[in-house]
């Protein structure tokens, strides 16, 4: 780092001073003083004073003419850090989704600098060496110590502390009498680059026609986006893998955005099996060492591709290459804490200011991109069957009115007879339910008492795994109890509707010599469970899978050729205008993963609407179809992509304050012909940690600045102040 000393006070004349953005939730720059002798420029990473205490932050412009009169006034930049300045494209990002989504540019910012606190050199290791004869003393725990030094090579003070089971006293023990001595430990090594010629696959005629273009788009080094859209099983991976390998000898970083790093086990390996190693990751669960030092990397060019969740956009890239937007339909590309944005949006504009090409694949596109890709914005890679001839599932719908199942039960008869077929012909099956826990809800016989979050407007879900009730919402829970707290009656208690640990009781009492897994968000404590899981399944240690959205996202179990959708119906009528796009999406990736790599895979869907139209669309494998039925919707009622939204949630500790400063905005909204407001009304769901939400949507014509509207409206409205707060959504993908 580069210690500056403060100099004596200069002359105003000859005082400079520079705009530093600093990542706190304010929108402008404050102005510091630059002490003598340092040289700072638009980008610079460094240290300065903000109340009592220091922060890192950006110089973001020269200030060219501070007010004299403030000259005495002003702080001094503490110090230059000593990492690589954040660059132009950066910048302009930040200014860009700052003013896109009315987030203040200090939040934006703080998404660059992920980590900042441990941002610098890093830290010398030291390591022992064994070098001298045993002590005298020759205690158990020093035994076991020089034991595992005995080769003569240096090792971690930490690990052979851990190695040998004894405290860091055992070891400074040693150093003094003389028997180890202590150096410092040399940097890891950088892990080696991956190789775009490691492993080159063999390609159908139909892939090497998308590779062709893979390859020209990724050499092409201009803005360019490219719909890589292909039917699941299509090696939509391997194909985009090519761009990858074009980039990486043209000596530029690749970002592959995945929508939850959480599952992307197999992802990693087939990158290793195609280019010799790993791609560095970046994710919520890193150390915050290793986060340091994989933003330094990121930072310096040493990283050549990173995959990572929506997070990974923002990160300060030394020559960014390409895009990756893997399953871009993906609802987890949304951030909705902080400042709200859609990752999948934001990437195509990094693209646009870095003049980069960008891909966005998916075997189910969003109606935004279809409708770009129908209009010619957006190049169509089309991969239209899969990859050796395998034959896209089958589809039915069981007709839950007709073929409903047994009392308290939710798996068909016709269901539960094909799992049993495909048991014995030793495939796996998977029974979705996007319904985490046992059940949704929980209600007393006697006397019809429900089990509600105390803070939310909202049913609390029996997990019956952790035998507690528990909110989505807020993460309040409480044990499950023995009698109702309404009116004590033993006994009373029943679960409502199944949950997926209802569901795997169900299954293995229909089916009690197969072995069932539950894969859900809920009982997931961390990356690694969760990818010896997945290993699990595609090794053919388990039967019968059952699972939550989880199981949707690009997985491929190779035993596994039999899907069943418990409840088809779930996400078709909860007034989301995505609804249908939503259900039928998530449907189609889920039954997506029945049959990739033998025999013919069969999706069940257990259905009370077996004529609605995203079934229909669904039995008949006719995609086409859905989306010219729901873009034909969308351009008539004016939704997005053909019309804007936002989305304005009022919240206060109490009803009449949330309701009465909703209505005071509504009515000094600006009028335009072009925009509707909407409300307020009560939000779904009213109450959420004991703040109760009223929200506006406001809708406009596709061409209006939606931005420039709200931003004039809420700086002309009233302001939150007390427990008042407003937050802002441009793009909603939520509407609870």
């Amino acid at each position: 780092m580069d210690h500056t000393t403060r100099p004596s006070p200069a002359s105003a004349s000859t005082t400079r001073v520079v705009d530093v953005l600093v990542p706190v939730a304010l929108n402008q720059t404050y102005s510091y003083r630059v002490p003598r002798g340092m040289e700072l420029a638009p980008g610079d990473v460094i240290s300065v004073p903000l109340g009592p205490r220091e922060v890192v932050a950006v110089v973001w412009a020269e200030n060219a003419r501070p007010d004299p009169r403030l000259h005495n006034r002003l702080k001094d930049v503490s110090e230059k850090l000593d990492v690589p300045p954040l660059r132009a494209e950066l910048r302009q990002l930040v200014d860009w989704v700052s003013t896109y989504t009315l987030s203040a540019r200090g939040m934006v910012l703080r998404m660059t600098l992920r980590m900042g606190e441990n941002l610098g050199p890093e830290r010398t290791r030291l390591g022992v060496r064994l070098i001298g004869e045993p002590p005298r003393r020759l205690t158990p725990a020093r035994r076991r110590l020089i034991e595992v030094l005995s080769d003569g090579l240096l090792h971690g003070k930490s690990e052979a502390a851990r190695e040998a089971g004894v405290s860091s006293g055992v070891i400074d023990g040693l150093v003094d009498e003389g028997t180890l001595t202590v150096e410092a430990m040399p940097p890891p090594a950088a892990p080696p680059s991956p190789d775009p010629s490691y492993a080159q696959p063999d390609f159908s005629r139909e892939q090497r026609s998308a590779v062709d273009v893979m390859r020209t788009l990724a050499a092409s080094g201009s803005f360019h986006v490219a719909l890589l859209d292909g039917v699941t099983g299509s090696g939509k991976t391997e194909v985009y893998f090519e761009a990858i390998a074009e980039n990486i000898r043209r000596g530029k970083q690749t970002l592959i955005l995945m929508p939850e790093i959480a599952l992307t086990g197999q992802f990693l390996d087939r990158f290793a099996q195609r280019f010799g190693v790993r791609p560095l990751e970046w994710h919520s669960e890193l150390t915050p060492r290793t986060r340091a030092r994989s933003w330094a990397a990121i930072s310096e060019g040493k990283a050549p591709v990173v995959v990572g969740a929506r997070s990974a956009l923002f990160l300060p890239y030394a020559d960014l290459g390409l895009i990756i937007v893997d399953e871009e339909h993906d609802q987890a590309y949304k951030q909705d804490d902080g400042a709200h944005y859609h990752a999948r949006d934001m990437a195509v504009v990094r693209a646009h200011i870095a003049k980069i090409p960008i891909v966005l694949a998916s075997a189910t596109p969003s109606v935004e991109s279809e409708v770009n890709a129908r209009k010619g914005r957006y190049q169509r890679v089309a991969l239209p069957s899969r990859f050796g001839g395998q034959h896209m599932p089958h589809i039915e719908a069981i007709d839950m009115r007709r073929a409903p199942p047994p009392r308290g039960r939710f798996i068909s008869p016709v269901l539960a007879e094909q799992i049993r077929h495909a048991i014995e012909r030793r495939e796996q099956a998977l029974l979705f339910l996007n319904r985490r826990g046992y059940a949704p809800l929980t209600l007393c016989r006697a006397c019809g008492h429900r089990f509600a979050c105390t803070i939310c407007d909202a049913w609390l879900v029996d997990h019956r795994f952790r035998q507690r009730l528990v909110c989505h919402h807020c993460g309040f829970s409480m044990p499950r109890p023995n009698i109702c707290p309404h009116c004590a009656a033993e006994e009373s208690l029943v679960a409502v509707g199944p949950g997926v640990e209802r569901l795997q009781e169900e299954a293995a009492s229909i089916f009690p010599e197969s072995r069932t897994m539950v894969l859900s968000s809920d009982l997931i404590t961390s990356i690694e469970t969760m990818r010896s899981e997945l290993n699990e399944i595609a090794e053919g240690r388990v039967d019968i899978i059952i699972g939550t959205q989880l199981v949707a996202k690009g997985h491929n179990f190779p035993r596994l050729n039999l899907v069943g959708v418990i409840d088809a119906d779930l996400g078709l009528s909860n007034g989301d205008p995505r609804a249908a796009e939503r259900t039928f999406q998530l449907l189609n990736q889920v039954v997506g993963r029945a049959g990739r790599e033998q025999g013919r895979g069969v999706g069940y869907l257990q259905t009370h609407q077996p004529e609605h139209p995203v079934i229909k669309a669904l039995i008949a494998s006719d995609r086409e179809a859905f989306y010219a039925s729901e873009i034909e919707i969308r351009e008539r009622t004016g939704y997005p992509p053909f019309g804007r939204l936002a989305s304005l949630i009022v919240s206060a500790g109490d009803r009449p304050t949330a309701e009465g400063f909703a209505r005071k905005l509504v009515a000094v909204a600006p009028l335009d012909e072009r925009i509707q407001v909407l409300g307020p009304a009560e939000a779904p769901l009213a109450v959420i940690k004991g703040r109760y939400r009223f929200r506006l949507l406001v809708k406009s014509l596709r061409n209006v600045d939606l931005s420039q509207y709200l931003r004039e409206w809420l700086e002309a409205g009233p302001k939150t102040k007390g427990n008042l707060k407003l937050e802002v959504d441009v793009d909603p993908q939520s509407f609870l």
